[in-house]
């Protein structure tokens, strides 16, 4: 998949801004930003069910939005929102989105079996989906959104109504999926999911503004991130905020973490700082996670409101 100055706009508002994005065959490849930053309206456009208004997008080697019609035959998609019938059972739910999806008739029956155990609904496959949990309700969607085994499958936040177990579990499904062939972009707010994916795309106010592996994404923030201890944590974190080149802190237990927009002598300014505010308090480089990555982003870019030398500090 490859989308290169992928543009959209409402009216005044650009939703996306001149966006390239590569997604590599058989990758889990995450999706991550704020709320309103353009992940949904990026996401329908590249599955060819939203145009766009300038660039250019070519999915599994067909041009969009002009094959659109083709590609959909060849992908998946999923949304955050259970979109099956809740009053149809779990095998009826699968009946129709093979029916939908063009499964001959032949084939069916296997597939919807194979689904089936690979899923875990052996001993559900007669309960109706809406008496279902949340987490049997995103298996059996996305149960119902492979029935065609597509080459593609988006997914738009879909574990962000399920509990801890459940997403880990989901996740070994979606891994499953990559072994066999199958490439996955995956929208998602969760730090612990966008480490096991392969690749990541950070996009913020339209503009993508990361991309990269886990790891290379980390390793680019080296010497930035700080754990301070105080006695008083939430002194210090105010006196912190005052210090030039730091970008956020944060309290994580009884301690600080703080990102720094640059390395060098941020370590002795914190210190100075803490210092002057009567803290007696240890400061440790430590390393970057994928929380200080999205962190210096999006927040840590100057809005276009605000570009007179002012830090955008949270």
């Amino acid at each position: 998949m490859r989308a290169r100055g992928l543009t959209k706009r409402f009216g005044d508002l650009v939703a996306v801004d001149k966006v390239d994005l590569t997604v590599p065959k058989a990758h889990v490849y995450g999706f991550l930003g704020p709320n309103g930053s353009g992940k949904t309206t990026t996401i329908r456009m590249l599955c060819g069910l939203l145009g766009h208004d300038a660039g250019s997008v070519e999915v599994l080697g067909l041009k969009v939005p002009e094959q659109a019609e083709t590609l959909r035959q060849r992908i998946g998609y999923m949304t955050q929102r259970f979109s099956l019938f809740e009053d149809l059972s779990v095998r009826e739910n699968l009946e129709f989105m093979a029916a939908a999806q063009g499964v001959p008739k032949a084939r069916t029956r296997a597939r919807i079996e194979t689904l089936i155990e690979q899923y875990h609904f052996s001993d559900r496959r007669d309960q109706l989906a809406g008496t279902m949990s949340g987490g049997q309700k995103q298996r059996l969607a996305l149960a119902a959104a492979t029935i065609h085994e597509p080459e593609l499958l988006f997914l738009d936040e879909p574990t962000s109504a399920v509990d801890p177990e459940s997403r880990r579990d989901f996740w070994e499904k979606l891994f499953e999926l990559a072994d066999a062939g199958t490439t996955l972009l995956v929208s998602t707010h969760y730090m612990d999911e966008a480490e096991r994916c392969h690749r990541l795309a950070i996009l913020d106010r339209g503009v993508l503004v990361a991309d990269g592996t886990p790891a290379e994404l980390t390793g680019k923030l080296a010497g930035r991130a700080i754990e301070v201890r105080a006695g008083q944590p939430r002194r210090a974190q105010k006196a912190l905020l005052e210090v030039s080149g730091v970008v956020s802190v944060a309290q994580i237990g009884n301690a600080l973490r703080v990102l720094t927009r640059e390395d060098g002598d941020a370590g002795a300014r914190i210190r100075d700082a803490l210092r002057e505010a009567g803290q007696d308090a240890s400061v440790e480089a430590v390393a970057a996670n994928l929380e200080d990555v999205f962190v210096d982003a999006t927040r840590g870019r100057l809005p276009s409101a605000d570009r007179d030398g002012k830090e955008d500090r949270a």
